[in-house]
C-alpha cells in the first residue's frame, strides 16, 4: 500500500494538523515507511503462538466479580444536598 500526497493532506486535515506543502513529501515518505513495516509484520508466521499480556510469562491478576455497594455508601452521598437511603435526591426536570 502506498500513500500519495492527497492522502497525506487528508490525514493531516482529519487529524487537525497544520501541514505545509513543503512537509507533504517528507510525511508521505514517513507514512509509506510505516505501512511497509506493518506489511512486513503480516508476513510473520504466528501459527500456534498464544496471545500474551506481557513479555514475561505470568498469570493475570483476577478478582472475583462480586456485586456490592462498595461499603462506603455513607461517604459517597456525604456531600449531597439531599439523600434518601443512600440515593441522591434531585428535582424533577421532566414533566
Amino acid at each position: 500500500m502506498s500513500v500519495d500526497a492527497a492522502t497525506v493532506r487528508r490525514i493531516a486535515h482529519l487529524a487537525r494538523i497544520a501541514v505545509t506543502e513543503d512537509e507533504v513529501p517528507h510525511l508521505q515518505g514517513e507514512l509509506n515507511a510505516m505501512l511497509a513495516f506493518v506489511e512486513q509484520l503480516s508476513e510473520v508466521n504466528v501459527e500456534g503462538v498464544e496471545p500474551m499480556t506481557s513479555v514475561t510469562p505470568m498469570q493475570m491478576k483476577k478478582r472475583a466479580d462480586v456485586v456490592n455497594d462498595g461499603e462506603i455508601a455513607d461517604q459517597v452521598v456525604a456531600n449531597a444536598p439531599s439523600t434518601e437511603d443512600h440515593f441522591f435526591l434531585v428535582p424533577k426536570v421532566v414533566e
